[in-house]
Formats: structure tokens, C-alpha cells, sequence
């Protein structure tokens, strides 16, 4: 579905590569990185780099500085942890594209690494600043985005650069397109799609295009009290979008006509109020209380849901069933990752919500793709593009 230049398509030894990462970890209260998957997940590039005899200059960003220089939102931690990852030195320059990067590039032999500090200090970066742009290709010979992530993001190191700049993707976002468009391309069958969340207005175009491709929808989370009031069901004081019903009943109706089942939940667990510690009972849909909250899938539905994966060869899992934050009603959606663990099927989990679960549950190991981006995940099974990809050319193309 995707056949945009890669790293295997660029004259790399003694060029100054722009590696645009992302390297948005969490930290904690000290500043130590709690889960330094997407550093990892971009290993492989950047040693392709150094094999390659590039000269590497990491650009990321990390946290929401707002285009101001903060202390805390700085890479350092970030390029310490490199360094211990990959047992070689790491330069990090304190400005971006400024004088102290200058200096580094300059100095730089094949193999190196200058990392800039957080290019979000430069209020121009969210700007898709064409002026700032130039500034970062001036400093390159060679443009590699390898931060899936970010890709749907309209800003500068993401998108604008690719204008000045010979450019490619690298091996983590490679994988990416691969799977995902793999996944609304050609998948096997039977194709599962599993989507939770709050809100369908929120997941409207991934809903529609989904059921493009998918032989079943299960669906949960709150979106799943719109469908069912758009089938005539009372869901008490669930949340319930009233200005979407008739969409809700639009996609069903197309689901229908293209013969793609929706599957939503049968039964429910329900609170009086909506509280990590409020009461629960467990209903049927056909009698929901009318004073009840909807906080999870109930028992039935979770073995519902298990069936159809255990009968796919395909699934992809986008977004919670339940009210996951609170323990208490986590239990539907870890009951469906431990299932996708277990399952035979090729499984796609879009990162976000999804993927955290995946992790506290030590899970992830057993899952064939987790996506190190969730809104761009998001984006990508939406629209079968991201704003990222646009500037780098197809392998034809050149």
C-alpha cells in the first residue's frame, strides 16, 4: 500500500542524515525514563546509520514546552540513555540548528552522533515554518523521518523539511506502513476490528473506513451507548452522543449493506454514579436501569467478543471497552488483550490507551504489532495517509 523511499534507497556514507526520532518518553519525578520503548524501536535505523558510515543528527521533541526553553522538558536524559543503549557517544548540543549544533556538525566523522536539544524550544517547529526549515536542512545532506508518532502533526521536523532535503523513511516507520496498511489492504480473513473509547465523534472516519475492510466490528467503550440507543435501546445515564445517534444508525445501516457484522455489547456493568469505588451490578441491554451508568462490558459480552477473536486470523484493537482508569471496570478490556495474547490471529494493537493496557499487563511480547503512535495511528487507518508522508516520494518516484 506504501512504497515510500526507505533508508535502503539513499547514498548514506559520509552524508549528514537528519534523523527526525520520536524520543517523547515518559519520565518520571527525577527525570528517570520510565518506558524507553520508542528509543528502542528506533535502534535498528539508527544503527543501519552507523553501519552505513553516516553522520547522524537526532532531532526530537519531548513534552509540550510550548516553544519555550524549559529545563524540564530537556533531552538530556534522553541522550544519556542513548549512550548507554548504544555504547558510543552522543553529542547533545544545548540549542537547535544554533551555534553549538553548528559546532558539533562541523566536527563530526562517519558514525557520529549529535543529538539537538528538544526542537520544541523553537516556537517555529509547530508553525511548519519554512524559514525554520531551511535552518535544519542547512545542517544535512539527507532527510530520514523515523518517528512514526509524530507523523500526523503538521510541523516543522515533520513535515516542511522534506521540501529542501532529499528524504526517506526509516525502518520503524517502514514497519508501520507496512502493517497497518497491510491490515486495511490486503488482510487475512476473517478481519476483526476491535474499537473502544469514549466518543464517536472522535472515531467517526476510522468507524466508516473500517468497515470497508472488516468482516466483523466489535464495538465498546461509551461509543457503544450511542449505537445502542441508535437501535432503541435506553442506556439510563450513560453517556450517550444525541447528536450522533443518526450517524450511528447511518453505520450501521452501511455495515449491513456491505455485510460486515457490528457486534455490540449484550450486557453492561453498571454503577449509580460514576466513582472508581461506586456499587456495581451486571445487566442485560434489554434492562438497563434507568438511573445506571454504563462503566464496562459485562461477562456475556467479554466471551462474545473473545469468540470472534478466537475465530479471526486477523485483529486490530483501537481504544478501552470500559472505564480502564478506574481498576474496578478494567476488566473487560483486559479480559479482551489477555484474548489477543492468546489468539492464533495476526494482532494489531494502534497504540494509545490500548497499548498501555497491553504493557501492564506484561503482554506485550505476545502481541505481533503494538504501534509506537497512537494518533497517528489513528490518523493513518482513517485516512490511508499522514501529513508526514506526503513530502517523501515514492520509490518510483525518484
Amino acid at each position: 500500500m506504501f512504497d515510500k523511499l526507505t533508508l535502503r534507497d539513499m547514498e548514506l556514507k559520509g552524508k549528514r542524515v537528519l534523523l527526525r526520532v520520536d524520543f517523547n518518553v515518559p519520565l518520571n519525578s527525577n527525570l528517570q525514563i520510565t518506558n524507553d520503548k520508542r528509543i528502542r524501536e528506533t535502534l535498528p535505523t539508527i544503527n543501519y546509520l552507523i553501519e552505513r558510515g553516516a553522520k547522524i543528527i537526532i532531532v526530537s521533541h519531548l513534552g509540550r514546552p510550548e516553544g519555550k526553553v524549559m529545563p524540564e522538558f530537556s533531552l538530556k536524559p534522553v541522550a544519556e540513555h542513548l549512550r548507554t543503549l548504544l555504547k558510543k557517544p552522543i553529542m547533545l548540543a544545548n540549542d537547535v540548528a544554533g551555534s553549538e549544533t553548528y559546532k558539533y556538525v562541523r566536527t563530526m566523522q562517519a558514525g557520529d552522533i549529535v543529538m539537538m536539544e528538544n526542537v520544541r524550544f523553537d516556537p517555529r517547529e509547530e508553525e511548519n515554518d519554512a524559514e525554520f526549515a531551511k535552518e535544519l536542512a542547512g545542517i544535512a545532506d539527507v532527510y530520514c523521518n523515523d518517528a512514526f508518532g509524530t507523523m500526523h502533526r503538521t510541523h516543522t521536523s515533520t513535515c516542511k523539511i522534506a521540501e529542501y532535503l532529499p528524504s526517506c523513511v526509516g525502518f520503524l516507520v517502514e514497519k508501520e506502513l507496512s502493517v497497518l496498511g497491510g491490515a486495511l489492504s490486503n488482510p487475512k480473513r476473517p478481519f476483526v476490528v476491535i474499537i473502544g473509547g469514549a466518543k464517536i465523534k472522535d472515531k467517526i472516519a476510522l468507524i466508516s473506513r473500517l468497515i470497508d475492510v472488516a468482516d466483523v466490528v466489535l464495538i465498546g467503550g461509551a461509543m457503544a451507548y450511542t449505537f445502542l440507543r441508535a437501535q432503541g435501546f435506553s442506556m439510563g445515564r450513560s453517556v450517550v452522543e444525541k447528536d450522533k445517534i443518526q450517524l450511528a444508525r447511518l453505520l450501521l445501516e452501511k455495515a449491513k449493506m456491505q455485510g460486515v457484522k457490528i457486534v455490540l455489547p449484550i450486557d453492561h456493568v453498571v454503577t449509580g454514579e460514576f466513582s472508581f469505588s461506586a456499587h456495581s451490578v451486571n445487566v442485560s441491554t434489554k434492562k438497563f436501569p434507568r438511573a445506571g451508568i454504563g462503566m464496562d462490558i459485562g461477562p456475556a459480552t467479554t466471551r462474545l467478543f473473545k469468540y470472534y477473536i478466537s475465530k479471526a486470523h486477523t485483529v486490530l484493537w483501537n481504544g478501552p471497552l470500559g472505564v480502564a482508569e478506574f481498576h474496578k471496570f478494567a476488566k473487560g478490556t483486559d479480559e479482551v488483550a489477555k484474548a489477543l495474547a492468546e489468539a492464533k490471529a495476526f494482532t494489531i494493537i494502534g497504540g494509545g490507551d490500548s497499548a498501555k493496557c497491553v504493557e501492564q499487563l506484561k503482554l506485550q511480547s505476545q502481541i505481533n504489532h503494538i504501534s509506537t503512535g497512537g494518533g497517528a495511528s489513528l490518523k493513518l487507518l482513517e485516512s490511508g495517509s499522514l501529513p508526514g508522508l506526503d513530502g517523501i516520494a515514492n520509490k518510483g518516484g525518484m
